[in-house]
């Protein structure tokens, strides 16, 4: 399966992390890794949730944006800090760009997650819990 995620985000995103091995799990979530020698007697999930398996390509977390985003050569959208902002809020935002389907929101040097593209409405997938308040 780690093959299959690693075409996904060749074709997504232009860049797949080598370095990495990836599990799909239940509700096809993502979890990314790296081989180590180490092994805890106890049952515990590997990795940091990476991203989703959707119906038209993989949504990343915002961890999963960062281990990617770097090096991803298309479907990466560069923001304001206005904007950034409004993202982290939870809003969807209105950004003219011919890119389709699931993009890379990048500020500067930071990478904030992923979103899906359509008619330059970016549709947000932030987290209720990781939202941050503009009050």
């Amino acid at each position: 399966m780690s093959k299959k995620v690693k075409e996904m985000l060749l074709g997504q995103y232009g860049y797949a992390p080598e370095d990495l091995i990836f599990e799909v799990k239940r509700s096809r979530r993502v979890y990314a890794y790296k081989p180590c020698e180490f092994d805890p007697k106890t049952r515990t999930d590997r990795g940091v949730y990476f991203g989703k398996i959707e119906s038209d390509g993989i949504r990343l977390t915002i961890e999963g944006s960062f281990l990617v985003g770097p090096k991803a050569t298309k479907n990466v959208v560069e923001v304001c800090e206005e904007e950034a902002k409004r993202w982290l809020s939870g809003e969807d935002l209105n950004i003219p760009t011919e890119a389709r389907g699931w993009v890379i929101l990048k500020w500067g040097l930071y990478y904030l997650g992923c979103g899906k593209a359509k008619d330059g409405i970016i549709k947000n997938y932030v987290p209720k819990e990781r939202r941050i308040s503009l009050e």
